[in-house]
């Protein structure tokens, strides 16, 4: 049986409160409004920082410690990818030429 204390219980309902406030805090508005210039010209930059927060660290990090040697595929992968990128400006040759240096490595020589 689950133990479940009053104290917990109230927690649990306070929180889903604050979340349905917070989520729908738009409809209570009987105006129309828009988020200030600074802050919809920083949330432009959202998609790319939680990318970046998701594979940088894949990239750069084994085990939770920085990759110690060059001799790690991911690494030339990402580099290839990167190149591939800014060069043709197109997602899916990015991943095709990543997962083109990287499968060789990986595979290939056990980097």
């Amino acid at each position: 049986m689950l133990d479940l204390d009053l104290h917990t219980l109230l927690i649990i309902v306070a929180m889903g409160v604050v979340t349905v406030i917070t989520r729908s805090f738009f409809l209570f508005s009987d105006r129309p409004w828009s988020l200030p210039h600074w802050a919809q010209r920083g949330l432009q930059y959202a998609p790319i920082a939680a990318l970046s927060a998701v594979v940088i660290p894949e990239i750069v990090t084994t085990q939770g410690a920085f990759v110690s040697t060059w001799q790690d595929a991911r690494l030339f992968a990402a580099v290839a990818g990167a190149a591939w990128f800014f060069w043709q400006r197109g997602v899916l040759g990015t991943i095709v030429a990543g997962m083109a240096v990287y499968l060789p490595l990986h595979v290939g020589w056990g980097w």
